[in-house]
């Protein structure tokens, strides 16, 4: 039964599926599944947010979000590609695994920090580059309990209509009553070719009478 407090969630410290997808148990034999070869449980239903699954479980997930958890060193990850679309990862380290960049899902503490180390893991200890706070998603949730700045809720890329004040253009600045007006005129106003120019003149022009030459 998952927790009232997965189910009401808050923005800012993730989304309802992030904790138990954090304490789910994954590479474990499926067990409806389990006499099957590649039973192996290494997605996740954010929709669901129940056990770990495998591909056989899938057709009963068609229409639900599911990720794929990998291993890296007997440490779950997640490709860094699926979960910044889900989450804000930042100020986690990231690592190019198999030429895939990856993060974390939980802490992996070491003994002690090397010799030099000038950067460790706000949370378990772990040595970082410089850049970064945490190891792991799970160290950045850990640490949103103290520092009321950090957060999972991903953050809206300003629009190019916003940023120009005018609702009257689209993504690629192009206004779109123009657009609208080109696509409904002529096909060579559209290409880019001049259009034929007409006289608007209905009748010919009035001018001086000529009198019938003489007989």
């Amino acid at each position: 039964m998952v927790s009232p407090m997965f189910q009401l969630g808050n923005e800012d410290m993730g989304p309802p599926w992030l904790r138990p997808l954090l304490k789910a148990s994954f590479f474990n034999p499926c067990e409806i599944h389990g006499d099957s070869s590649k039973s192996e449980c290494n997605l996740y239903c954010l929709d669901c947010m129940g056990d770990a699954l495998c591909s056989y479980c899938l057709p009963d997930h068609s229409d639900h979000h599911v990720v794929q958890i990998r291993r890296s060193s007997y440490h779950n990850v997640i490709r860094v590609s699926e979960v910044s679309k889900l989450i804000d990862i930042s100020c986690i380290q990231t690592y190019i695994i198999n030429s895939a960049k990856i993060v974390f899902l939980n802490e992996r503490p070491q003994p002690r920090p090397g010799k030099g180390v000038t950067n460790t893991c706000e949370i378990c200890g772990r040595t970082l580059l410089d850049s970064f706070r945490f190891c792991s998603i799970g160290c950045k949730l850990r640490g949103l309990r103290t520092d009321p700045e950090l957060t999972f809720k991903l953050r809206a890329k300003p629009s190019r209509e916003w940023a120009h004040g005018s609702d009257s253009e689209d993504e690629l600045g192009t206004p779109r009553k123009v657009a609208k007006t080109s696509n409904e005129g002529s096909s060579s106003m559209s290409s880019g070719t001049p259009p034929t120019i007409s006289s608007y003149r209905r009748y010919p022009r009035k001018g001086i009478p000529h009198r019938s030459p003489l007989q």
